[in-house]
């Protein structure tokens, strides 16, 4: 097991500590969520946790969650959830990320909406000191605004790239029916005010970025967990 694998699930262990019986939580997608919501599964069939109800973020997360054994529940019946946690791709000082890789950026920013306390987990190599350095913005993009979203982000003065999929020819389309841009500014010293552009963009549905949803960040290194905070 490589360093980064065993950084994801002690940082995830430092999560699910978060987790308490009776519970109502967000679950993320990606590896390092993964962990967390296997982690959880056994907690539950071990008796040590009682009465959880998870919210998953993307059909991936549906099925990490079944196989883990995870009651599941919506946002339907529970609007207001007690905890939530994911990985990101990117994350600096301040705690604010960029999210996305996985393609399920807009259903994991409405479950972050919605968590009384929303934690974020990764390993050190997702950490920087500004975001956007070697790491592209994630866009969900509707399908009929594609090519005039992609017109409007080199203008810009973003390199934006109409996410393919693997497997399968054309683009990606994620489990809301729309296509995926990523977009890379380079550097992004004010990611706020970046964020409020690209949601100025007629057809952008949702952004990766994620600024001010998190206070805690758990984040695994080679010799141990640290704990990022923003107050």
């Amino acid at each position: 097991m490589s360093w980064v694998h065993e950084a994801k699930i002690k940082a995830a262990e430092k999560v699910v500590e978060h987790i308490k019986d009776d519970m109502v939580i967000g679950i993320g997608s990606g590896t390092t969520a993964a962990e967390g919501i296997r982690i959880i599964g056994e907690k539950i069939r071990n008796g040590e946790l009682r009465g959880i109800r998870a919210v998953p973020t993307s059909y991936q997360a549906i099925q990490e969650a079944v196989k883990a054994q995870i009651p599941l529940t919506t946002l339907d019946e529970f609007p207001v959830l007690d905890f939530g946690f994911d990985g990101a791709d990117q994350i600096d000082q301040e705690l604010n990320a960029i999210k996305g890789g996985g393609g399920a950026l807009l259903r994991e920013k409405i479950v972050a909406s919605c968590c009384k306390e929303y934690v974020l987990v990764a390993d050190q190599t997702k950490v920087t000191d500004v975001l956007g350095r070697d790491q592209p913005v994630y866009l969900e993009v509707h399908p009929m605004a594609v090519a005039p979203v992609s017109r409007k982000l080199r203008n810009m003065g973003a390199k934006p790239d109409i996410r393919q999929a693997v497997g399968k020819l054309g683009p990606v389309v994620t489990d809301n029916g729309n296509n995926l841009i990523d977009a890379d500014f380079g550097p992004i010293h004010n990611p706020g005010y970046l964020n409020a552009r690209l949601h100025s963009v007629q057809g952008v549905m949702e952004t990766g970025l994620f600024i001010g949803y998190c206070k805690i960040a758990y984040v695994g290194t080679q010799n141990g967990v640290k704990t990022l905070t923003r107050f």
